[in-house]
């Protein structure tokens, strides 16, 4: 990536420079046919070797070959200039002049972000799962030169490089990578494809997996397997819960046991919880809220002192 930044900076000196050599070619141009023009208007009726051609029939002629010559290119388009079948300049952006019958202009390239989606049809992973894996490719141009002089077709050489690279990146990982860890497989998949496009005047910025689809027999296992381990991390939880209320049980219990008063108030609330309810009604002798101990929560204890009491007096 390093190597494709500083390219570009390097490209986008070149650009200024050659928007500089533009505009003087097409001043020189310029004043070259208008030095044609005046020529064959002063001296037209005087050559008599040129009867019949004026200035007149020429200006108009030589006008209409400079207007022809004028281009112009958007601020995100770069335009490969040939002369006479040899590269000659990279023009624009803005107006630029290409000389008539001489130049031509071999490509216009956009040199802005452009995303393409590619797919990997069934490829077999690491553990054999067939999957087809779809993505998409974040890439620019950043040297129209060796994009147009060194590939045919770029757009597809990108597309194709992206294919190999996922179709790789496919066959040395598993299942489980890809669908937990695919930030991995995305970025060993720009190493690959950007490592190569390098050397065209391309720049892979970001490979983004989209969609991975796996067979349904497969699905319905993962799905069963999901199921059963967010009931294993359910039960799991539960049982730290448990835990966690026996440890503050313990401690309430010895909190309880230093302080009896204490604990006759918790007997107290527990009884008064239960008459909250609203649906039943508890009937408590003030005899066993005097006999309560420590701890006796309920009062059983209480109550079977009074019945014992009861059976020695009858």
């Amino acid at each position: 990536m390093r190597i494709a930044k500083a390219n570009e900076t390097g490209y986008v000196k070149n650009v200024h420079g050659g928007k500089r050599r533009a505009y003087a070619s097409l001043i020189g141009y310029t004043l070259f046919w208008c030095t044609v023009c005046w020529a064959a208007v002063y001296y037209g009726g005087f050559v008599p070797w040129l009867p019949g051609i004026s200035g007149v029939t020429v200006a108009p002629f030589i006008l209409s070959l400079l207007l022809i010559g004028i281009r112009k290119a958007n601020e995100w388009e770069r335009a490969v200039v040939l002369r006479l079948g040899k590269f000659k300049a990279i023009r624009g952006p803005g107006l630029y002049f290409a000389a008539p019958f001489i130049d031509r202009v071999a490509k216009t390239i956009d040199i802005r972000i452009r995303v393409t989606d590619f797919s990997a049809q069934e490829t077999l992973t690491l553990d054999s799962v067939t999957v087809t894996v779809d993505a998409l490719c974040f890439w620019l141009i950043w040297d129209p030169e060796k994009a147009v002089l060194e590939l045919e077709d770029y757009e597809d050489a990108v597309i194709l490089s992206s294919k190999t690279a996922l179709r790789n990146a496919i066959s040395s990982h598993d299942l489980t990578t890809f669908l937990h860890r695919g930030d991995i497989i995305e970025g060993e998949i720009q190493t690959q494809v950007d490592k190569k496009t390098t050397e065209w005047g391309i720049t892979v910025q970001h490979i983004e997996i989209t969609d991975i689809q796996i067979p349904e027999s497969l699905q319905d296992s993962l799905s069963r397997l999901a199921v059963a381990e967010r009931e294993k991390k359910s039960r799991i939880l539960l049982a730290e819960a448990e835990i966690e209320v026996a440890k503050k049980l313990e401690e309430a219990v010895q909190i309880y046991s230093k302080n009896e008063p204490a604990m006759k108030l918790k007997i107290l609330s527990i009884l008064n919880e239960g008459l909250k309810a609203g649906n039943s009604m508890m009937l408590v002798p003030s005899s066993i809220t005097e006999k309560l101990q420590g701890t006796d929560i309920f009062g059983l204890a209480a109550l079977n002192e009074i019945k014992r009491g009861k059976e020695e007096t009858k």
